[in-house]
């Protein structure tokens, strides 16, 4: 029997340009930009919500992050990037993205990143901050 997904609530959506150095040899974007769209669109998003990244004390960091490529995007394009979280834990939440062009409802790849609050002294995990779980209660998954 074939497991539901974890619920998720949808945070954002962002849209970046595909520039032609983003291709490869084979003609589409490199697998390596994937990466670099999800971190943008992390990245705006705690911005957004007035978490300074880095932090002197604790800092966001990933932990784990994964792709499934299943269309190759190309030049020219707009990337439309949708960012969800799943539920925080104590340390930890996890991200999704799905990726698609501008316009278009087809889904070209999808990643998963796991969020967790790192001491920068220790290299340890450390609890979500406080002000950033309230801000994470509001969103209900």
């Amino acid at each position: 029997m074939e497991q539901s997904p974890p619920p998720r609530k949808h945070v954002l959506t962002r849209l970046i340009p595909i520039r032609w150095g983003d291709m490869d040899a084979y003609g589409h974007v490199n697998n390596t930009l994937y990466f670099r769209y999800m971190e943008q669109v992390r990245i705006e998003y705690l911005e957004s919500i007035g978490y300074s990244v880095p932090s002197e004390r604790a800092s966001p960091v990933i932990i784990n992050a994964a792709c499934t490529f299943l269309i190759p995007l190309t030049y020219p394009g707009i990337v439309e990037i949708r960012m969800f979280f799943g539920a925080p834990g104590r340390s930890s939440i996890p991200s999704s993205y799905e990726i698609r062009l501008q316009g278009d409802d087809t889904l070209y790849a999808t990643g998963d990143a796991k969020i967790v609050w790192m001491e920068v002294a220790s290299g340890k995990s450390v609890p979500i901050p406080d002000d950033f779980r309230a801000r994470l209660s509001a969103i209900k998954v």
